[in-house]
């Protein structure tokens, strides 16, 4: 290796290290300055809450409400949904791609339902699946899978056209095309749709929660809402936070794995 590919891979990992160091100094900071604020009463803490507050509460729902089986309930759900929703979407895309007059029979009423909303049709979905899990992972399923579809198919659609008359003029069938120049093509197109997904399931299954669940992290939200305890509220959405970043880190390593491999 030279001197210059050396210094090179030095400073990438030098950038990286200075990137992940600023973002934690930032969370560091804003988590200092609300505490501060807080204290000060320069805030109202009892509306805003504070992190000292937000993890004595989190170590109370541990020791008292069975804080592991409310996140493993949401993630549960969430990862069904994400399961069904990103086999459905690129299933129903492909179809879409290989057979142009259904897609454009189904485009405006994909697109009216893209635009619809979903909580709407919440009291609907719990009388047709009932008070439950299911109706929780519906809901969640209505939110991602529409989203799934388009971004997938989109992608499809602007796959290189030259790619595809090259392989074409080699006699190649349907299946090869898409599975050799299509879908490798879209890479990039499916992990950001999986991206959207994993977020968009979980906003549904909280709103899901919020209506039906009796566990999961939506529960403890309308939960500290209903006894007008924020501390418990604010605790629930920080650990929202930390499931949706972790997901999010889930699918951005699959996503550096497939362009690797790719």
């Amino acid at each position: 290796m030279s001197k210059e590919q050396s210094f090179y891979l030095k400073k990438i990992k030098r950038n990286k290290i200075n990137i992940i160091f600023a973002q934690i100094l930032i969370t560091i900071i804003f988590f200092l300055l609300w505490q501060i604020l807080a204290d000060k009463k320069i805030i109202n803490p009892f509306i805003f809450s504070s992190p000292k507050k937000i993890m004595e509460t989190i170590f109370s729902l541990y020791q008292n409400y069975n804080l592991f089986s409310h996140i493993w309930t949401t993630l549960y759900e969430t990862i069904i949904a994400f399961g069904l929703g990103i086999t459905l979407g690129f299933t129903i895309a492909i179809i879409l791609y290989e057979c142009k007059t259904i897609a454009k029979i189904i485009d405006p009423f994909l697109t009216m339902l893209n635009s619809l909303p979903k909580v709407a049709l919440g009291p609907i979905i719990i009388i047709w699946a009932g008070a439950n899990m299911k109706s929780i992972i519906v809901m969640a399923l209505l939110i991602n899978l529409i989203l799934s579809i388009i971004t997938i198919y989109n992608g499809f659609l602007n796959t290189d056209a030259y790619k595809i008359k090259l392989l074409k003029s080699f006699g190649a069938s349907k299946l090869q095309i898409l599975t050799k120049v299509v879908i490798p093509a879209s890479y990039s197109t499916i992990i950001s749709s999986l991206k959207i997904n994993i977020s968009m399931s979980l906003i549904g299954v909280i709103m899901g929660e919020f209506l039906v669940s009796k566990k999961g992290i939506g529960y403890l939200i309308i939960y500290g809402t209903q006894v007008f305890n924020l501390h418990i509220v604010m605790s629930g959405i920080i650990i929202l936070i930390l499931i949706s970043f972790l997901l999010y880190e889930l699918i951005d390593k699959l996503e550096k794995k497939l362009l690797k491999e790719k």
